[in-house]
């Protein structure tokens, strides 16, 4: 079984993609990337896993919206229930520019027999697409009591923040169920001390989609034992590892 992380470029940037498979009882890491263009990520994806071969994907990107207008129901509950981690997320409806491209891109998943998964049966293969957003996934997996502020500000202040991530990343994820593999964390790119903007924001987005297929992991490994799921196929959900609320 393989898990893939997309931290998916809602507009025009790049995607971070992550590959990771099941073996030997623990999470190895085939491979860390960014990809620029939807047909590249889609190849790519499809190099990773043959026609028939058992995946679980996982897109950082609203790929349901029905809604013309206004806020989707996964992203009102997380204001509802994280927004005090500031975790909330961002509104999505047919009316914003990035809707055609993100719907599409889950419909070429859904193409290719990837099915949404809002509920699944732990450990059984198959092949499943679901959404995923890492700053609640960070929350609960690193016990944190915020989200970590890599996203915005100075480049100092976001690369302070992104080696924390790969920190907890490094120490938590294997020590975790399932765990990462140690021997594959050499693939997981380190932070230069100096550094431009542009390369922090491809680490950024290499280290989120590797958020984005752990979660995928986890989904598939607990089901909804240690899992949670805001929303519904009909309106869009969202799955968050570890999150003790009642929806």
């Amino acid at each position: 079984m393989k898990f893939i992380g997309v931290d998916f470029g809602w507009t025009s940037g790049a995607s971070g993609l992550c590959c990771l498979a099941w073996e030997d009882s623990s999470l190895k890491i085939l491979e860390i990337d960014t990809v620029l263009e939807i047909d590249f990520i889609l190849d790519r994806i499809d190099e990773w896993v043959s026609s028939d071969a058992p995946a679980l994907i996982a897109v950082d990107a609203p790929t349901i919206i029905t809604n013309q207008t206004g806020m989707r129901l996964p992203d009102k509950l997380t204001h509802k229930h994280i927004g005090r981690y500031h975790a909330g997320c961002y509104p999505a409806n047919l009316n914003l520019a990035f809707s055609d491209r993100t719907v599409g891109f889950g419909n070429s998943l859904t193409a290719r027999n990837f099915a949404h998964a809002p509920t699944i049966e732990a450990k059984k293969l198959g092949r499943y697409q679901i959404e995923v957003f890492p700053h609640p996934a960070t929350i609960n997996l690193f016990g944190l009591d915020k989200i970590l502020k890599y996203k915005k500000g100075k480049i100092a202040e976001r690369q302070a923040e992104l080696n924390k991530l790969r920190d907890y990343i490094v120490n938590i994820l294997p020590n975790i169920e399932p765990g990462l593999n140690l021997d594959s964390l050499n693939q997981i790119p380190i932070i230069p001390d100096k550094i431009k903007g542009k390369e922090l924001k491809a680490i950024e987005d290499k280290l989120d989609s590797l958020i984005c297929a752990y979660v995928a992991a986890h989904w598939w490994y607990w089901g909804e034992a240690k899992n949670m799921v805001l929303g519904n196929i009909e309106e869009g959900y969202i799955v968050i590892p570890n999150l003790p609320i009642n929806p």
